[in-house]
């Protein structure tokens, strides 16, 4: 079985074509807290964000990926980012646009995917991921997938006058 490919969906580069679904994403203001965003993003921007996200991940330290159906349907994006190479460790932020795409197992079998190319093809030894303690449904994506709560981050962010606490979760790859 390819890295990328699971029973239910695919993970692929960005292309494009993707530039209104991409769009859609980043001006959703339900999303900009998870997102740190405060601002929308224009076609243009996001235009030139797309024709440059062929470039390398150990150069620009990220890595962007659409997940698809297996009817080719984009329904989320996931991310690697904040790659530490000299360290092996990266983040891992993950979007399952459209509630009715929710809960059908898309982030979990995404989550699986990126972590197994994570550890399999860029090296690294653990991945990690901040998630706020009142998105119940991404802490148990992130707990399902083998992820363990470490840390708790009072206060951490601040959004619409709250201050919100999030919580850090790592999985170590065991394969050395």
């Amino acid at each position: 079985m390819l890295t990328l490919t699971g029973k239910k969906v695919y993970l692929r580069a960005l292309e494009p074509e993707d530039l209104d679904f991409v769009h859609e994403i980043e001006n959703n203001e339900d999303f900009w807290e998870i997102s740190a965003t405060q601002t929308p993003y224009s076609k243009f921007l996001i235009r030139q964000y797309l024709e440059n996200a062929h470039r390398d991940i150990y150069d620009i330290k990220q890595l962007r990926l659409v997940i698809c159906t297996k009817r080719h349907r984009a329904v989320g994006l996931i991310d690697v980012f904040d790659l530490e190479p000299r360290d092996r460790r990266a983040a891992i932020g993950i979007l399952v646009a459209k509630k009715k795409d929710r809960n059908k197992g898309y982030g979990s079998e995404s989550l699986k995917l990126l972590c197994d190319y994570c550890f399999k093809h860029l090296g690294v030894h653990q991945v990690y991921a901040n998630v706020a303690a009142e998105n119940k449904d991404s802490r148990r994506v992130f707990e399902n997938n083998g992820f363990r709560k470490v840390g708790l981050k009072k206060d951490w962010s601040l959004f619409n006058g709250e201050f919100k606490d999030e919580f850090l979760y790592q999985l170590i790859n065991d394969v050395h």
